[in-house]
């Protein structure tokens, strides 16, 4: 796929001397941090130096003195407590980290993730019945409930009271809980609006712990697991979540908690954790559980410290996760097939594929792959108890939950946010869905936003890639969305001899210098994996342009510069 190479905006020469001198950094990173909204020395101290001592009272946020109020309550009349979450990574962690939290002080707590295939996202009208069984009287919702109207009005009717803590948009008619706290209801004065289910649920502890001096329990204790929430739920690392992540990793590093370290163990990290290694290695396998079986299992291995449970509960994880990446590519490739049959695929502005035959744990997945492929707002659905039910994933700068607003009289019902929702609706309604679906993205999209676009922040020459450049682009971390890694340019380079295939041939180990009379030019090596085919072409002389980030690479205890090479194209294609 041909994407277009964004040089992001630079800063006048005035602007960034202040910069500099402001914070003491050399020129490249005052661009990049001037690109990032960083413009003073406040915004700098922020930045680099804030810590746990700057997150915001929880007080702030609407609804936070009533939540605390009622689960006093709960607490002082021995009141059944049910804690409920999503079955993704922020449901589950959040539940997780709240049930254990309460049940180190309270005994009358148990914990309820919905059946993914059984009961669908958010708060089930089956779940509501099970906390009526259990004489339950206190609900508190994580990472859902905030468009659960009828089912919170159900418990009410059956005299169950709803706490909720969600972080999705509200619907025009709000549930009837005791409380709601959600920072993006319009009203909400919180300053941060961008917490995960598991980031509200940690702000709850705290406050309670503020109120209630009996409490022993640390709420920070549980920032390992809100730094997994904040990493795969793609929420912007900035602000509190940069705070969250940056110290959830230092907890995780100095010593993760035995479920982690169980999972750690299968997918063979034994090193330093990063947020990548959050994302595409802890992510995947808590997401398997509920994909392929039932998200309880992640929680129950997450809340584990028996070593034989442990070991038999990773390895279940992992034996799903293993399954969940055949399913992936079975399904995306199938999906592709059907895709490309489609007689307007050409033409279209959104896709909508779907097969009963597909499994619902990885619908989501798949929306995510055709982008890859076709680059254009996408759902994936499947038949799952006689509806059919599915994931969108957008393009960047496209609001996707705001298209599929547009069609909500064909839907049963649907949630998310603005890149990525879930819906289901009747078999009846499907072709009309669809069509719907493309018209409204037709008519919201630009053809801008049709082409996938690679940020560059600087351009810069090979030799300016110094050992103190990396140094401060390591500052910069922890790296997530608003808060991308650094991706430079560097043009008219050519092959210096060492370029050559790399794994199954797909990938390539570069060594490429600047085109230069110098006698004696930079050299430096890079991977580009998945550009394997360009082998021949770079070998043949021609000089040609990389995008990439800067890394270091280990080998034998030297260390070395390295480019992650992200886009090849030739030099002549910008002439």
């Amino acid at each position: 796929m041909t994407r277009h190479w964004n040089v992001l905006e630079k800063a006048k020469p005035e602007e960034i001397q202040d910069l500099q001198h402001k914070i003491g950094v050399e020129e490249p990173i005052a661009q990049i941090l001037w690109q990032r909204g960083i413009r003073s020395m406040e915004d700098g101290r922020s930045f680099f130096k804030s810590g746990l001592q700057d997150l915001h009272d929880p007080f702030l946020m609407k609804g936070m003195d009533k939540a605390v109020e009622r689960l006093q309550q709960a607490l002082e009349e021995g009141q059944k407590v049910l804690v409920y979450g999503d079955y993704d990574v922020d449901g589950t962690t959040a539940v997780s980290s709240f049930y254990h939290f309460l049940s180190s002080f309270y005994d009358e707590v148990d914990y309820y993730i919905p059946d993914r295939y059984q009961e669908g996202y958010g708060v089930s009208f089956q779940s509501i019945a099970f906390a009526a069984e259990q004489k339950v009287q206190l609900i508190i919702s994580l990472d859902c409930g905030i468009k659960a109207t009828e089912q919170v009005a159900r418990a009410k009717s059956k005299g169950i009271d709803f706490i909720i803590c969600d972080h999705h948009l509200p619907g025009k008619e709000l549930p009837p809980a005791v409380a709601i706290l959600d920072p993006k209801q319009n009203d909400c004065p919180y300053p941060f609006k961008e917490l995960t289910g598991a980031g509200i649920g940690f702000k709850l502890m705290i406050a309670m712990k503020a109120r209630m001096p009996f409490i022993e329990t640390d709420p920070f204790d549980y920032l390992d697991l809100v730094a997994i929430s904040t990493c795969c739920d793609i929420v912007p690392l900035i602000g509190e979540n940069r705070i969250l992540v940056k110290y959830g990793l230092l907890a995780l590093n100095r010593q993760a908690r035995p479920g982690l370290a169980a999972l750690l163990n299968r997918a063979g990290k034994k090193e330093k954790l990063f947020v990548s290694d959050l994302v595409f290695a802890i992510g995947p396998r808590i997401n398997a559980a509920g994909r392929i079986g039932h998200a309880s299992e992640a929680a129950r291995l997450l809340l584990e410290t028996d070593e034989k449970k442990l070991e038999e509960l990773s390895l279940a994880i992992e034996e799903k996760n293993q399954e969940r990446r055949d399913l992936d590519k079975e399904t995306t490739e199938e999906a592709l097939k059907i895709l490309r049959s489609e007689k307007n695929f050409a033409e279209n502005k959104s896709t909508l594929v779907f097969s009963e035959n597909w499994h619902k744990g990885v619908v989501g997945i798949v929306a995510s792959r055709l982008i890859e492929q076709v680059y254009r707002p996408t759902i994936v659905l499947t038949k799952s108890n006689g509806l059919w039910t599915g994931s969108a994933r957008s393009v960047r700068g496209f609001d996707v939950h705001e298209a599929i607003d547009d069609c909500a009289t064909d839907l049963e019902q649907f949630g998310g946010h603005k890149y990525a929702a879930g819906m289901s609706l009747k078999e009846e309604k499907l072709e009309s869905f669809k069509k719907h679906f493309e018209e409204s993205v037709s008519k919201r999209i630009t053809e801008e936003k049709l082409t996938p676009k690679l940020n560059v922040d600087l351009e810069l020459q090979l030799s300016d890639l110094t050992n103190e450049l990396y140094k401060w682009l390591k500052a910069l971390r922890p790296f997530g969305p608003s808060n991308l890694s650094p991706q430079f340019m560097t043009r008219n380079l050519v092959d210096a001899g060492g370029t050559r295939h790399v794994g199954d041939g797909t990938h390539l180990k570069l060594e490429v210098k600047s085109k230069s009379q110098d006698p004696n030019p930079i050299t430096i090596n890079g991977i580009a994996f998945g550009f394997g085919e360009w082998q021949e072409k770079l070998k043949s002389g021609v000089e040609f342009d990389l995008v990439y980030a800067l890394e270091m690479n280990e080998w034998k205890g030297r260390k070395s510069l390295q480019l992650m090479v992200k886009d090849i194209k030739l030099s002549s294609a910008h002439t």
